[in-house]
């Protein structure tokens, strides 16, 4: 059974660091693309970054540009998002999701979905 698990949120202050974890079981990242989004109170999930099975990479969001890393660990089965710099606009919940092996602008393409991981930036 394909499953994606979030971890790693919490209450950062801004400008701190974080870095979530989402760990696939049931499938290999060598396989499978993996993508971030996330939704905040009152809006729309968004996309945030992704990175495919040949390891390719994408950051969806313009405001996440030279904050945010995607990596991955294919020993692990785990991708990871770092996040840097972090401002109050990005408190959300995170997700992942997979897609068999290229990323996609279309959410409705991913799945399974994770349960998320709660960020909170405040001070």
């Amino acid at each position: 059974q394909l499953q994606v698990a979030e971890s790693g949120g919490g209450l950062v202050q801004p400008g701190g660091s974080l870095r979530l974890s989402c760990a696939a079981s049931g499938f290999s990242l060598n396989y499978y693309a993996i993508g971030w989004f996330r939704q905040a109170p009152g809006k729309e999930r968004e996309g945030v970054s992704c990175i495919s099975s040949m390891r390719g990479s994408t950051h969806w969001l313009d405001s996440v540009k030279g904050r945010f890393t995607i990596s991955r660990d294919v020993a692990k089965n785990t991708v990871y998002l770092q996040m840097n710099s972090l401002k109050p606009e990005d408190t959300a919940v995170y997700y992942c999701a997979s897609r068999r092996y290229i990323c996609s602008d279309d959410q409705r393409d991913f799945g399974p979905w994770g349960q998320g991981t709660q960020v909170t930036v405040s001070s």
